[in-house]
C-alpha cells in the first residue's frame, strides 16, 4: 500500500518532519510517497533514510516538484 503526503510549499525541515509522522502510521514494508518543492529536501530525505533505516526507493524531480518514494523498514 502506498500513502501520499503532499508537502509542496513547505520548507526544511517540515517535509521530513511530516514524513516521519506519516511513517509511524503505515505498516512495515508499505511505501510513502512524499511530494515537495523545497530543493533542500533531496539531501534531507537521503539523510533521513540513512538515519532511520527506511529505504529511499526513488527520488525524482519534475517541473520543480520533488517526489520521494520511501519504503518503511520491516
Amino acid at each position: 500500500m502506498t500513502t501520499v503526503l503532499d508537502t509542496k510549499g513547505l520548507n526544511c525541515p517540515l517535509p521530513v518532519l511530516k514524513a516521519k509522522r506519516a511513517l509511524k502510521d503505515i505498516a512495515a514494508g508499505d511505501t510513502l510517497t512524499v511530494l515537495a518543492t523545497d530543493p533542500g529536501a533531496v539531501q534531507d530525505f537521503e539523510a533521513f533514510c540513512r538515519a532511520t533505516g527506511d529505504e529511499l526507493v526513488d527520488s525524482t524531480e519534475e517541473n520543480g516538484v520533488y517526489t520521494f518514494l520511501i519504503k518503511k523498514r520491516a
